[in-house]
């Protein structure tokens, strides 16, 4: 049994920004540190920064009064930064850049008196924090029967937003309904998704008849993982979305030639390294890393901490 790993994989700039947030307001106001939400969709990484001093919490009425609290890298809505304020919180904005855009897109439409369409998922955080700019414009549309039903005040007053970390074709097939339906609708200036997410998946597709099984590494409340396994199954082979090895069972091996392996944007190479030595203990023989895009993305760090 060989092992093909895809390349790119693992950690976005995105994610890779938002736990060095975590990490370096330790590092200089010291623990706790409070994190509205988890900081990523990520089990691992969640533990490690809590055994570092990191406190996540639901609510911001759960973090006391002056202390410090980081928004994670999906984003919140205006409300959260003015119910900060009234807490008297320090706050550290971890947002990732490319959902800032998100945001001041969101902003834009609806300074322009536009209907704002937002293809995501409407109960993913991400997409929670985009409607909180413009809620009273704004209508999540998830899937293209959800687009074919939609109606609006104005068909020619319409901008589409999309969540960052949909699959390529999910959303694809949701902007067709409605290009058709409304023709002088209004899109960002570049795409919505982000780098990471697209790469990810075009390796995926890529290495399609190549392998017998995916696992895709990563955890189960991470949108771009979910999408990764979803385009693994979609090339006919079982596809699998573990954490790490202790879910890996042998009998999904049985009569497996090649596994296919990859990982979501925020999953650390760790569980991948863990997953691979398992699969060398359960029979595999050679692990082949394939060739694909190199990302150089980095972001600047927010302000308070540079």
């Amino acid at each position: 049994m060989q092992v093909l790993l895809c390349r790119p994989r693992g950690f976005c700039a995105g994610v890779e920004r938002a736990i060095e947030v975590v990490e370096r307001a330790l590092a200089r106001f010291g623990a706790p540190i409070y994190v509205r939400h988890e900081i990523v969709h990520n089990k691992v990484v969640v533990d490690a920064l809590r055994k570092k001093g990191a406190v996540f919490v639901d609510e911001l009425r759960d973090v006391p009064a002056g202390a410090h609290v980081i928004f994670s890298a999906h984003g919140v809505a205006p409300d959260v930064f003015a119910e900060a304020a009234r807490l008297d919180l320090t706050r550290i904005d971890a947002t990732c850049p490319l959902v800032t855009k998100v945001h001041a897109e969101a902003r834009r439409f609806a300074q322009q008196d536009l209907t704002i369409l937002l293809i995501g998922h409407r109960e993913h955080v991400e997409v929670v924090g985009v409607v909180g700019e413009a809620p009273e414009r704004t209508i999540v549309v998830s899937t293209p029967a959800e687009a074919e039903r939609v109606q609006v005040p104005d068909p020619d007053r319409i901008g589409v937003l999309t969540q960052t970390t949909l699959s390529m074709d999910e959303m694809g097939a949701v902007m067709s309904v409605l290009r058709r339906r409304f023709p002088k609708l209004r899109t960002p200036r570049k795409e919505d998704i982000c780098y990471a997410t697209t790469n990810r998946q075009l390796a995926v597709k890529a290495m399609q008849g190549r392998v017998d099984l995916w696992l895709v590494i990563g955890d189960r409340a991470s949108s771009n993982s979910n999408r990764l396994r979803e385009i693994g199954a979609a090339q006919g082979v079982p596809a699998w979305l573990i954490l790490g090895p202790e879910e890996l069972r042998s009998e999904w091996l049985r009569g497996v030639r090649t596994v296919g392996v990859t990982s979501g944007a925020s999953t650390p190479e760790v569980s991948v390294t863990r997953v691979v030595d398992r699969l060398r203990e359960l029979g595999a023989t050679r692990v082949e890393e394939v060739s694909g895009v190199d990302e150089t993305v980095e972001f600047t760090m927010p302000v308070e901490l540079r």
